[in-house]
């Protein structure tokens, strides 16, 4: 007697976004099941990963991750282009940490033409991510907008206090936003129709739901982007039929748990293997919720994901 599956009936659609232009540009999106469940439905356009880049040197990095970068670490536009030549990185993320007010407190100015130069330098789509500091992010990413304009930039972190501002030259120089929320998927869900009542196409719009790294409450992550795959595909919540993108790479090479040295815990084996596969590890948690874009750091790290997205996609 053949065993007969019990399959999900789904109603809703993740919207397809192109991110980029050109011969480069990538499609996001489009699925018509949970994540990985091709049994049920379909994933025309696999998860894609994107390096980060920074606009400083960083000063607290482990060494494990800043070996594969060399002295291309000085020099963002430098950066990117070995991302892209030797890691084959399908998008760059310049993450603007050196304008934080409480940091070096770089100007918009400043920010805008460095941007302007990373964008030139590679052909694959950017992403411009600021450093979450909502006034700030709000001045910068303006004029990150100007300065790219005709690149297709993607520009985040927006949120409540800053949406009107980014969204308004996201619209006028025809970039893409990703709307940034607090783990809630109310105020997810809030902030997207509030986008769209300024004027942002959904065709223009990103998800980003807040995430931790490994051991550090990215089961509250999961939860939430799985109860917005629920909504948006079997509920037909169109304001949550939007690609997801989780920026996990800075979450995980931050944690003390990479940085501990073997002989002081050996218990916790390799230091440099030890972050890799905690990168790796949320990396596949996240794309199992439903992620569509990772933004990660180290090579390594990401070769692992990659083939984790070959095997699960055949």
């Amino acid at each position: 007697m053949p065993l007969e599956l019990s399959k999900t009936a789904y109603t809703g659609r993740i919207r397809e976004i192109t991110l980029g232009s050109g011969g480069s540009a990538v499609t996001v999106g489009g699925e018509t099941c949970y994540p990985f469940y091709l049994f049920e439905g379909q994933m025309p356009h696999p998860p894609k990963i994107a390096m980060e880049v920074y606009d400083e040197v960083p000063e607290d990095w482990p060494v494990a991750a800043l070996e594969p970068f060399g002295d291309a670490i000085n020099d963002p536009a430098e950066w990117a282009k070995k991302c892209v030549e030797d890691y084959k990185a399908e998008l760059i993320c310049l993450q603007l940490t050196s304008t934080d007010p409480n940091g070096k407190n770089r100007s918009a100015d400043e920010a805008a033409a460095i941007a302007r130069k990373v964008a030139d330098a590679v052909n694959v789509p950017l992403i411009v991510w600021g450093c979450g500091n909502d006034e700030k992010d709000s001045e910068v990413l303006r004029k990150v907008a100007e300065a790219c304009e005709g690149k297709q930039v993607i520009l985040g972190p927006v949120v409540e206090g800053n949406y009107k501002k980014i969204g308004a030259a996201a619209i006028g120089y025809q970039h893409t936003v990703i709307a940034s929320t607090p783990i809630d998927i109310n105020l997810g869900k809030q902030l997207n129709i509030l986008l769209e009542n300024l004027g942002v196409s959904p065709d223009k719009m990103l998800i980003d739901p807040t995430t931790g790294g490994l051991g550090y409450g990215i089961e509250y992550t999961y939860s939430v982007m799985e109860r917005e795959r629920m909504a948006a595909l079997t509920q037909q919540d169109d304001k949550l039929q939007l690609p997801i993108i989780c920026n996990l790479g800075k979450e995980v090479w931050k944690s003390k748990e990479v940085k501990i040295p073997e002989a002081d815990d050996p218990k916790l084996g390799d230091v440099k293997q030890r972050g890799i596969l905690m990168e790796a590890v949320t990396a596949v948690l996240l794309l199992i919720a439903g992620a569509d874009i990772l933004i990660m750091r180290h090579p390594e790290a990401i070769g692992l994901v990659r083939q984790m997205i070959s095997e699960l996609m055949t």
